[in-house]
């Protein structure tokens, strides 16, 4: 068990943590949550001894090993791969170093030989005997060959630096286990193989993850950060969003008698437990869901913006048609033969092996690039917005303010352009009050992604194109984004790595190769799933691929 007793951390004025307790138990997944800067990672670090905090202690269970996710990709670039993920279990790799160094010396006594004796049997309980088969494995289910497992950490991608690094957090069955963002980097199938995991994983883990998906599947409780505490509710990710939304209508709703609004609750807890039968975690999440207590659920403090596209009208017949578009960069075949038609109702999610792929193709539908040959062409009633996966481009002038950023998209059709007409669309997307004149070049990532919604939702489009529009943002802000493309009445083209957001929305798959497209009516867990699919992707690769 770990607990956190009052709990307080200060940098200067600013007030991150304030009088924290909580207990992590033996059994339970809590995935954390908070907005940007909210303090999910540091309080990690308060958990791992990496940062002290000002006030209050961390205590641990007397002999319990605490394992992390490393977020420094270079500290082990002079160790090999197999031992990187040794050094996972640091006792155990210090007894063998301490044994093999005894083994070593040329007068070897007779006190040394009773302590190899020691360090042997203590070595062989730990496991030591399988350790580097057991990592070896562990490294194959994360998509590391075994062909690269006696490499240098230097001389590996950054792909499979993180998926060495996760190796070496989870190696050893450690009983506490800290994940920040342990997704990252990962393809649809690894993904997969964690979350079965750590569903039937028996200690206690804390992650943090941007992935709701993830978060679904293996949480059996959320550690909530705002307002510089941190409270702890049953249930994963969705079950906490959905409560907490039920619950602020209901504070909203000042008619609605008392004995309604906990009939609610309690029809919204059974509906939950009974689509819980079907996750991984069924069992732990039925047993939390059992013990919820009605007052627990409290309405988010949270700020969702007001992602809110309207169409100025609604797209005709004709919106778009590719026809036999290819493209290579440097001898490299990105695709090649895309042919296909956009029809009414269409919310096309777009794979492909190299993202560099879809970059490329939407920007060349958006006239940003040229193509080396085939054609495209949209409708004539077609209003398209497009967000870029990178939007440099859009803030070169660092001298504007937000207000005068947002005035120079604003559209022909537009014609009363005044300050709370901007302040509104700023507003929407959580720039409020003088925030709205500070100048673009302090924005952070998510801020920028939030001002070129800003800018899309002023375009009145029928035709959406989104290049990883949950890029930089925060959950509320993904949430709200997620939500509004499934609302939208136009049509949406999009590529993602949030599997929530690709299958609540898409209604359509196409996925673009070197040799051509698969294009398949289906949601994305159905592509998935579907056999024909795996083996004529495998056919259009030459190889088995992994969806990332």
């Amino acid at each position: 068990m770990i607990s956190v007793k009052n709990v307080s951390l200060s940098f200067g004025k600013r007030v991150l943590f304030d009088e924290v307790n909580l207990n992590f138990t033996k059994g339970n997944c809590y995935g954390v949550i908070g907005a940007n800067g909210a303090g999910k990672s540091t309080f990690l670090k308060i958990l791992s001894g990496e940062i002290d905090a000002t006030k209050g202690t961390v205590e641990i269970t007397p002999g319990e090993r605490m394992s992390v996710l490393k977020q420094n990709h270079f500290e082990f670039d002079e160790v090999t791969v197999l031992n990187t993920v040794l050094m996972g279990n640091k006792k155990l790799w210090e007894i063998a170093h301490e044994r093999d160094a005894i083994y070593a010396k040329a007068d070897f006594t007779e006190e040394d030989g009773m302590r190899a004796g020691e360090l042997e049997a203590e070595y062989g309980e730990m496991g030591g005997y399988t350790a580097e088969s057991d990592a070896g494995v562990l490294l194959g289910d994360l998509g590391v060959k075994e062909d690269v497992q006696s490499l240098l950490m230097k001389d590996l991608s950054g792909n499979l630096k993180v998926r060495v690094l996760l190796a070496q957090a989870l190696f050893g069955n450690p009983d506490i286990l800290l994940l920040d963002e342990p997704t990252n980097h990962l393809d649809v199938e690894t993904i997969g193989w964690l979350e079965n995991f750590l569903a039937d994983y028996e200690n206690i883990v804390i992650v943090v993850s941007h992935d709701r998906h993830f978060l679904d599947a293996v949480c059996t409780h959320v550690a909530d950060v705002d307002r510089a505490k941190i409270q702890i509710f049953s249930g994963n990710y969705s079950f906490w969003y959905e409560s907490s939304q039920l619950m602020a209508r209901q504070i909203a709703d000042k008619n609605k008698k008392m004995e309604d609004k906990r009939k609610d609750l309690m029809d919204f807890i059974a509906r939950f437990s009974a689509n819980a039968s079907k996750s991984k975690q069924a069992t732990s999440r039925k047993k939390a869901l059992e013990k919820l207590v009605i007052e627990d659920i409290q309405p988010s403090n949270r700020k969702y913006p007001g992602i809110i596209f309207k169409q100025q009208r609604e797209v005709g017949n004709q919106i778009l048609n590719v026809e036999k578009l290819e493209k290579s960069i440097e001898g490299n075949t990105l695709f090649s033969n895309v042919t296909f038609t956009v029809n009414k109702g269409d919310k096309i999610a777009f794979l492909a092996k190299e993202h560099l792929a879809l970059t490329t193709f939407f920007e060349i539908i958006n006239g940003e690039q040229q193509a080396d040959g085939g054609k495209y062409e949209w409708g004539t009633t077609v209003t398209s917005a497009y967000l870029p996966n990178d939007n440099a481009e859009f803030f070169k002038d660092p001298s504007l303010n937000l207000m005068d950023w947002l005035r120079q998209f604003v559209p022909p059709h537009v014609t009363d352009v005044d300050e709370p007409f901007l302040r509104g669309f700023l507003g929407k997307m959580l720039f409020s009050g003088d925030e709205i004149m500070k100048k673009t070049s302090v924005l952070s990532g998510g801020e920028k992604v939030r001002c070129m919604t800003s800018r899309m939702m002023l375009q009145d489009p029928n035709v959406v194109v989104l290049d990883e529009p949950t890029n930089h943002l925060d959950l509320e802000s993904i949430q709200s984004f997620n939500e509004s493309m499934m609302n939208f009445k136009g049509i949406v083209l999009f590529t993602t790595h949030d599997h929530t957001f690709m299958q609540s929305v898409a209604n359509r798959i196409i996925e673009i190769t070197p040799k051509g497209i698969i294009d398949r009516l289906m949601s994305f867990d159905e592509y998935l799933a579907d056999d024909r699919v795996k083996a004529l992707r495998e056919e259009m690769y030459g190889e088995r691929v992994a969806i990332s």
